[in-house]
Protein backbone atom coordinates (compact mmCIF):
# COMPACT_ATOMS: atom_id res chain seq x y z
CA UNK A 1 0.00 0.00 0.00
CA UNK A 2 2.82 2.37 0.93
CA UNK A 3 4.69 1.67 -2.31
CA UNK A 4 1.49 2.19 -4.33
CA UNK A 5 0.90 5.61 -2.75
CA UNK A 6 4.48 6.66 -3.52
CA UNK A 7 4.26 5.50 -7.12
CA UNK A 8 1.20 7.72 -7.65
CA UNK A 9 3.21 10.81 -6.65
CA UNK A 10 5.25 12.66 -9.25
CA UNK A 11 8.80 13.89 -8.58
CA UNK A 12 7.44 17.43 -8.19
CA UNK A 13 4.83 16.31 -5.64
CA UNK A 14 7.47 14.44 -3.64
CA UNK A 15 9.68 17.51 -3.72
CA UNK A 16 6.81 19.61 -2.34
CA UNK A 17 6.24 17.06 0.42
CA UNK A 18 9.91 17.21 1.34
CA UNK A 19 9.79 21.01 1.53
CA UNK A 20 6.68 20.74 3.74
CA UNK A 21 8.59 18.37 6.02
CA UNK A 22 11.38 20.91 6.39
CA UNK A 23 8.86 23.68 7.14
CA UNK A 24 7.23 21.51 9.82
CA UNK A 25 10.62 20.94 11.47
CA UNK A 26 11.33 24.68 11.41
CA UNK A 27 8.01 25.43 13.13
CA UNK A 28 8.71 22.78 15.78
CA UNK A 29 12.15 24.22 16.60
CA UNK A 30 10.67 27.76 16.67
CA UNK A 31 8.00 26.72 19.19
CA UNK A 32 10.66 25.00 21.34
CA UNK A 33 12.75 28.19 21.33
CA UNK A 34 9.67 30.23 22.30
CA UNK A 35 8.97 27.89 25.23
CA UNK A 36 12.58 28.21 26.47
CA UNK A 37 12.20 32.00 26.29
CA UNK A 38 9.03 31.91 28.39
CA UNK A 39 10.74 29.76 31.07
CA UNK A 40 13.40 32.40 31.71
CA UNK A 41 13.41 34.10 35.18
CA UNK A 42 11.42 37.36 35.53
CA UNK A 43 12.95 40.45 33.97
CA UNK A 44 13.74 43.71 35.76
CA UNK A 45 10.58 45.21 34.26
CA UNK A 46 8.44 42.42 35.76
CA UNK A 47 10.12 42.79 39.15
CA UNK A 48 9.61 46.57 39.00
CA UNK A 49 5.91 46.10 38.22
CA UNK A 50 5.42 43.78 41.22
CA UNK A 51 7.21 46.16 43.60
CA UNK A 52 5.17 49.12 42.26
CA UNK A 53 1.91 47.28 42.98
CA UNK A 54 3.06 46.69 46.55
CA UNK A 55 4.10 50.34 47.05
CA UNK A 56 0.79 51.68 45.69
CA UNK A 57 -1.26 49.45 47.97
CA UNK A 58 0.91 49.32 51.09
CA UNK A 59 2.83 52.62 51.10
CA UNK A 60 0.05 54.65 49.46
CA UNK A 61 2.20 55.90 46.58
CA UNK A 62 0.45 57.39 43.55
CA UNK A 63 1.00 56.09 40.04
CA UNK A 64 2.63 59.35 38.88
CA UNK A 65 5.04 59.20 41.85
CA UNK A 66 6.40 55.84 40.68
CA UNK A 67 6.00 56.11 36.93
CA UNK A 68 9.27 57.93 36.12
CA UNK A 69 11.46 56.35 38.79
CA UNK A 70 14.27 53.96 37.90
CA UNK A 71 14.42 50.31 38.95
CA UNK A 72 16.96 51.10 41.67
CA UNK A 73 14.77 53.90 43.09
CA UNK A 74 11.74 51.62 43.18
CA UNK A 75 13.85 48.92 44.83
CA UNK A 76 14.98 51.36 47.58
CA UNK A 77 11.40 52.49 48.24
CA UNK A 78 10.28 48.87 48.38
CA UNK A 79 13.03 47.93 50.88
CA UNK A 80 12.15 50.96 53.01
CA UNK A 81 8.47 50.04 52.98
CA UNK A 82 9.25 46.45 53.98
CA UNK A 83 11.44 47.62 56.92
CA UNK A 84 8.67 49.93 58.09
CA UNK A 85 6.18 47.06 58.10
CA UNK A 86 8.61 44.91 60.10
CA UNK A 87 9.42 47.56 62.76
CA UNK A 88 6.00 49.04 63.64
CA UNK A 89 2.28 48.69 63.04
CA UNK A 90 0.34 51.68 61.80
CA UNK A 91 -2.37 53.02 64.17
CA UNK A 92 -4.92 52.39 61.44
CA UNK A 93 -4.23 48.66 61.55
CA UNK A 94 -7.44 47.68 59.86
CA UNK A 95 -6.75 49.97 56.90
CA UNK A 96 -3.17 48.70 56.53
CA UNK A 97 -4.26 45.09 56.78
CA UNK A 98 -6.96 45.73 54.20
CA UNK A 99 -4.41 47.36 51.89
CA UNK A 100 -2.02 44.48 52.44
CA UNK A 101 -4.74 41.97 51.63
CA UNK A 102 -5.61 43.89 48.44
CA UNK A 103 -1.94 44.10 47.43
CA UNK A 104 -1.42 40.40 48.02
CA UNK A 105 -4.62 39.59 46.19
CA UNK A 106 -3.60 41.76 43.22
CA UNK A 107 -0.13 40.21 43.07
CA UNK A 108 -1.60 36.72 43.45
CA UNK A 109 -4.15 37.43 40.74
CA UNK A 110 -1.46 38.70 38.38
CA UNK A 111 0.73 35.69 39.18
CA UNK A 112 -2.25 33.35 38.68
CA UNK A 113 -3.13 34.96 35.34
CA UNK A 114 0.46 34.63 34.14
CA UNK A 115 0.59 31.02 35.31
CA UNK A 116 -2.73 30.22 33.62
CA UNK A 117 -1.55 31.90 30.41
CA UNK A 118 1.72 29.96 30.54
CA UNK A 119 -0.12 26.68 31.08
CA UNK A 120 -2.44 27.40 28.14
CA UNK A 121 0.54 28.23 25.93
CA UNK A 122 2.34 25.06 27.01
CA UNK A 123 -0.77 22.99 26.24
CA UNK A 124 -1.03 24.67 22.85
CA UNK A 125 2.65 23.97 22.15
CA UNK A 126 2.24 20.32 23.16
CA UNK A 127 -0.78 19.96 20.85
CA UNK A 128 1.05 21.72 18.02
CA UNK A 129 4.09 19.45 18.56
CA UNK A 130 1.88 16.33 18.39
CA UNK A 131 0.23 17.60 15.19
CA UNK A 132 3.58 18.45 13.64
CA UNK A 133 5.05 15.09 14.66
CA UNK A 134 2.10 13.33 13.00
CA UNK A 135 2.49 15.45 9.88
CA UNK A 136 6.24 14.84 9.82
CA UNK A 137 5.74 11.08 10.20
CA UNK A 138 3.23 11.07 7.33
CA UNK A 139 5.56 13.05 5.07
CA UNK A 140 8.49 10.79 5.93
CA UNK A 141 6.35 7.72 5.21
CA UNK A 142 5.45 9.03 1.76
CA UNK A 143 9.00 9.93 0.70
CA UNK A 144 10.89 7.18 2.53
CA UNK A 145 11.12 4.75 -0.40
CA UNK A 146 11.59 5.95 -3.96
CA UNK A 147 11.54 3.54 -6.95
CA UNK A 148 14.91 3.18 -8.73
CA UNK A 149 13.65 4.95 -11.87
CA UNK A 150 12.56 7.95 -9.84
CA UNK A 151 15.57 8.12 -7.57
CA UNK A 152 16.43 11.23 -9.52
CA UNK A 153 17.20 13.71 -6.74
CA UNK A 154 14.50 13.37 -4.04
CA UNK A 155 17.05 12.65 -1.31
CA UNK A 156 19.40 15.32 -2.60
CA UNK A 157 17.00 18.27 -2.47
CA UNK A 158 18.82 21.12 -0.71
CA UNK A 159 17.29 23.07 2.19
CA UNK A 160 16.80 26.02 -0.17
CA UNK A 161 15.01 25.56 -3.48
CA UNK A 162 17.31 27.96 -5.33
CA UNK A 163 18.85 26.39 -8.48
CA UNK A 164 22.64 25.93 -8.69
CA UNK A 165 24.84 28.84 -9.76
CA UNK A 166 25.32 29.78 -13.41
CA UNK A 167 28.70 28.63 -14.74
CA UNK A 168 28.46 29.42 -18.47
CA UNK A 169 26.25 30.67 -21.29
CA UNK A 170 26.08 30.03 -25.04
CA UNK A 171 24.26 31.32 -28.10
CA UNK A 172 22.25 28.37 -29.39
CA UNK A 173 20.75 28.31 -32.88
CA UNK A 174 17.90 26.02 -33.77
CA UNK A 175 16.55 26.43 -37.30
CA UNK A 176 15.69 30.08 -37.82
CA UNK A 177 15.53 30.82 -34.10
CA UNK A 178 18.37 31.82 -31.81
CA UNK A 179 18.35 31.29 -28.04
CA UNK A 180 20.43 32.15 -25.00
CA UNK A 181 21.49 28.88 -23.34
CA UNK A 182 22.18 29.28 -19.60
CA UNK A 183 24.25 26.45 -18.09
CA UNK A 184 24.29 25.82 -14.33
CA UNK A 185 26.69 24.05 -11.97
CA UNK A 186 24.71 20.80 -11.99
CA UNK A 187 25.15 20.69 -15.82
CA UNK A 188 21.48 21.51 -16.39
CA UNK A 189 20.68 24.18 -18.97
CA UNK A 190 17.72 26.24 -20.11
CA UNK A 191 16.96 28.16 -23.32
CA UNK A 192 15.68 31.74 -23.35
CA UNK A 193 14.48 33.45 -26.51
CA UNK A 194 14.96 36.99 -25.17
CA UNK A 195 16.71 38.62 -22.21
CA UNK A 196 13.44 39.59 -20.48
CA UNK A 197 12.49 35.89 -20.22
CA UNK A 198 15.63 35.29 -18.13
CA UNK A 199 14.67 38.04 -15.69
CA UNK A 200 11.46 36.20 -14.77
CA UNK A 201 13.42 33.26 -13.32
CA UNK A 202 16.73 34.94 -12.32
CA UNK A 203 17.66 36.39 -8.94
CA UNK A 204 20.27 39.11 -8.38
CA UNK A 205 23.09 36.57 -7.93
CA UNK A 206 22.27 34.98 -11.32
CA UNK A 207 22.29 38.41 -12.95
CA UNK A 208 25.64 39.38 -11.39
CA UNK A 209 27.20 36.06 -12.43
CA UNK A 210 25.99 36.37 -16.03
CA UNK A 211 27.42 39.90 -16.28
CA UNK A 212 30.81 38.65 -15.00
CA UNK A 213 30.83 35.85 -17.61
CA UNK A 214 29.88 38.18 -20.48
CA UNK A 215 32.43 40.80 -19.34
CA UNK A 216 35.16 38.14 -19.05
CA UNK A 217 34.45 36.98 -22.62
CA UNK A 218 34.49 40.43 -24.21
CA UNK A 219 35.90 42.88 -21.67
CA UNK A 220 36.16 46.21 -23.49
CA UNK A 221 35.32 44.99 -27.01
CA UNK A 222 31.74 44.83 -28.16
CA UNK A 223 30.95 41.36 -29.54
CA UNK A 224 30.40 41.12 -33.29
CA UNK A 225 27.67 38.45 -33.20
CA UNK A 226 24.36 40.34 -33.09
CA UNK A 227 22.55 38.20 -30.52
CA UNK A 228 25.46 38.26 -28.09
CA UNK A 229 25.89 41.97 -28.81
CA UNK A 230 22.34 42.62 -27.62
CA UNK A 231 22.99 40.69 -24.39
CA UNK A 232 26.28 42.53 -23.83
CA UNK A 233 24.60 45.89 -24.48
CA UNK A 234 21.68 45.24 -22.10
CA UNK A 235 23.98 44.12 -19.28
CA UNK A 236 26.51 46.92 -19.85
CA UNK A 237 23.78 49.58 -19.68
CA UNK A 238 22.54 48.00 -16.46
CA UNK A 239 25.86 47.47 -14.62
CA UNK A 240 28.46 49.73 -16.28
CA UNK A 241 26.73 53.13 -16.33
CA UNK A 242 28.32 55.75 -18.62
CA UNK A 243 26.45 59.02 -19.11
CA UNK A 244 28.12 59.43 -22.54
CA UNK A 245 26.46 56.27 -23.91
CA UNK A 246 24.02 56.85 -26.77
CA UNK A 247 21.19 55.20 -24.86
CA UNK A 248 21.15 58.18 -22.46
CA UNK A 249 22.03 60.90 -24.99
CA UNK A 250 19.16 60.05 -27.35
CA UNK A 251 16.37 59.95 -24.76
CA UNK A 252 14.48 62.75 -26.48
CA UNK A 253 13.82 60.34 -29.37
CA UNK A 254 12.16 57.75 -27.11
CA UNK A 255 8.63 57.30 -25.86
CA UNK A 256 7.86 54.81 -23.08
CA UNK A 257 5.48 52.03 -24.15
CA UNK A 258 5.70 49.83 -21.08
CA UNK A 259 7.29 49.87 -17.61
CA UNK A 260 7.72 46.67 -15.55
CA UNK A 261 9.64 45.52 -12.49
CA UNK A 262 11.06 42.01 -12.17
CA UNK A 263 10.95 41.46 -8.39
CA UNK A 264 13.04 38.26 -8.30
CA UNK A 265 16.18 40.05 -9.53
CA UNK A 266 15.25 43.69 -8.83
CA UNK A 267 15.29 45.08 -12.38
CA UNK A 268 13.27 47.85 -14.04
CA UNK A 269 12.33 47.16 -17.67
CA UNK A 270 11.51 50.11 -19.93
CA UNK A 271 10.16 49.19 -23.36
CA UNK A 272 10.55 52.09 -25.77
CA UNK A 273 9.50 52.59 -29.38
CA UNK A 274 12.93 51.64 -30.69
CA UNK A 275 14.68 49.90 -27.82
CA UNK A 276 14.59 48.25 -24.38
CA UNK A 277 16.37 49.65 -21.31
CA UNK A 278 17.02 47.46 -18.24
CA UNK A 279 18.04 49.12 -14.94
CA UNK A 280 18.81 47.84 -11.44
CA UNK A 281 16.21 48.94 -8.87
CA UNK A 282 18.66 50.42 -6.33
CA UNK A 283 20.87 52.23 -8.83
CA UNK A 284 20.45 55.76 -10.24
CA UNK A 285 20.39 56.32 -13.99
CA UNK A 286 20.45 59.64 -15.96
CA UNK A 287 16.80 59.54 -17.04
CA UNK A 288 15.31 62.82 -18.23
CA UNK A 289 12.27 64.34 -16.45
CA UNK A 290 10.23 63.69 -19.61
CA UNK A 291 11.02 59.94 -19.53
CA UNK A 292 10.31 59.72 -15.77
CA UNK A 293 6.97 61.49 -16.23
CA UNK A 294 6.16 59.15 -19.10
CA UNK A 295 7.01 56.15 -16.85
CA UNK A 296 4.75 57.38 -14.06
CA UNK A 297 1.90 57.96 -16.51
CA UNK A 298 2.21 54.36 -17.70
CA UNK A 299 2.23 53.14 -14.06
CA UNK A 300 3.21 49.63 -12.94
Amino acid sequence: MQAEEQEKLSIEEKSQLFVQLLEARKKLFASMRAQEKRNKPPTKAQKRNTMSIYLKNMARYKHNQLNNKSFDDIHKLFDKAMKRVNTFVDMDTELVEGSEVRAKAEIAQESSSKRAGTELEQESIKKQKVDEDNETAELQRLIEVVPDKEEVEINAIPLATKPPSIVDYKIHKEGKKTYYQIIRADKSSKMYLVFSHMLKSFDREDLNTLWKLVKANHWLTRPEESYEGVLWGDLKTMFDLLVEDQVWKNQQDYSVLDWKIYDSCGVHSLRMQHMHIYMLVKKRYPLTPTIITDMLNKKL
